[in-house]
């Protein structure tokens, strides 16, 4: 067993998402959104961290992270859980973060994540963003997604990630898990091929740049059902983000195929609870109906909230009556729900 094997064995007991381990201190987990530093352990010298790290790469996986200094992949202790990795260099030397990635995919219904998910399971073609800020559950939330079309659904699936993550079993559906530098060149080269490799869901891990957004938004036109992610809060950012990605010029147009497109945004964040341990998903939902369509295409995106509004009957939720609600359920504390608003004036009175 590898000497890290140890750390990241312990990460389930403590609840921790996270190990960060860095040159000069103690390993640290990060538990129930909190860094927390594992007191038993000795501060890690450059000669301790770097055995750690080493020790589970392979000679060229070595050489490309000291070559590059930055390194992403996924380590997988049998049995047990997957990790997904980032080695990097900071001040005093090597670091690390390793996320853990459970084997047991969760249910929607297990998440507690709002019914109006399924339906973004059910349809056949377009768009669904999932957003939200780093370690917001986005991946979580969208593997029991996938995870709910494969118990239910004869479809194939196909996943471009960066490492791959969540690994999900052929059940009813057939399942290819891609990784960007092992099984393709980039997003971008993996979902040209898959306009001529008969996939009917495409996850993409990240819609990170315009080439990638831009073919995203070609399968989904075309008949696939397109999963992507971004790091956005809220969904009126969701969509100008989308949009300001690409030339001026072009902008026009993209509204159109956007609005075309597009069937829903889910953003999500992970809040502390109040009264016993562990976290909760707080999420806004977008559904692209003809009003949705009409306001991107003509670029008035300060009306979405309006539409948001009146479609709560249909499943639509802002993020800020959702933040009110879990404090008014006395769910999570009134100042985490101030620091995660968008319109900080409502609760401004918590912070006292």
């Amino acid at each position: 067993m590898a000497r890290l094997d140890k750390l990241l064995l312990g990460m389930p007991a403590t609840s921790a998402s996270d190990l960060h381990v860095v040159v000069g201190q103690k390993p640290k987990y990060r538990i129930h959104g909190d860094v927390v530093e594992i007191e038993d352990h000795p501060v890690m010298a450059e000669t301790d961290v770097k055995g750690y790290l080493f020790e589970i790469l392979t000679e060229k996986e070595q050489a490309e992270y000291i070559n590059n200094k930055d390194f992403d992949f996924a380590y997988a202790i049998e049995g047990e859980a997957r990790y997904r990795c980032n080695y990097f260099f900071q001040r005093t030397g090597f670091g690390a973060v390793f996320r853990i990635i459970p084997e047991e995919i969760m249910t929607l219904d297990e998440l507690n994540l709002p019914p109006i998910l399924t339906h973004f399971t059910n349809i056949r073609s377009g768009m669904v963003l999932v957003t939200g800020p780093t370690g917001s559950g986005k991946s979580t939330s969208l593997a029991a997604m996938i995870n709910h079309i494969n118990l239910n659904e004869r479809r194939h699936i196909v996943t471009i990630e960066d490492p791959i993550e969540f690994v999900h079993k052929n059940k009813k559906s057939v399942i290819e898990h891609r990784e960007e530098g092992n099984h393709t060149v980039s997003f971008a080269t993996a979902l040209r091929a898959m306009i001529r490799q008969d996939t009917d869901v495409i996850l993409v891990g990240e819609m990170r740049d315009l080439e990638t957004i831009s073919l995203a938004l070609s399968a989904a036109a075309m008949g696939s059902l397109v999963y992507g992610t971004l790091h956005t809060n809220n969904a009126p950012k969701t969509i100008d983000r989308i949009i300001d990605v690409f030339p001026e010029n072009q902008q026009n147009q993209v509204r159109t195929l956007l609005a075309e497109s597009l069937r829903g945004v889910v953003a999500q964040l992970l809040l502390r609870k109040k009264h016993e341990p562990g976290r909760v998903a707080v999420n806004e939902i977008l559904i692209c109906n003809p009003a949705v369509a009409n306001i991107i295409r003509e670029g008035k995106i300060e009306r979405l909230i309006d539409v948001m509004q009146g479609g709560k009957k249909d499943g639509m939720q802002i993020m800020d009556e959702e933040l009110m609600r879990l404090v008014d359920g006395d769910i999570v504390d009134g100042t985490d729900a101030y620091m995660n608003a968008t319109d900080k004036r409502r609760f401004e009175h918590y912070l006292n």
